[in-house]
């Protein structure tokens, strides 16, 4: 196998490896770890943050508003932690 025919076949296997990585949904780390892009654990996470960002910003409302309302907003959270 002449350095040409060798060039050209790593090239056509890289390409391949590419198009399958894609097709299966997997990248790269920064270390070089082969990562899925659909990981489920990463959807529960990202909906975890999610929940409690509302609820931060919850908390900060109920912070600075006055008792009357703060007395309202408990009451409707503790209701709807309950359904």
């Amino acid at each position: 196998m002449n350095p040409f025919e060798m060039v050209v076949l790593i090239v056509a296997i890289t390409a391949v490896a590419s198009i399958l990585r894609a097709k299966y949904g997997i990248r790269r780390d920064n270390k070089g770890n082969d990562l899925p892009l659909h990981d489920p654990d990463t959807a529960r996470m990202r909906e975890e943050l999610r929940t409690l960002k509302e609820r931060i910003a919850v908390l900060e409302r109920l912070a600075t508003e006055d008792t009357s309302s703060l007395d309202r907003e408990i009451e409707k959270l503790r209701t709807r932690d309950k359904a």
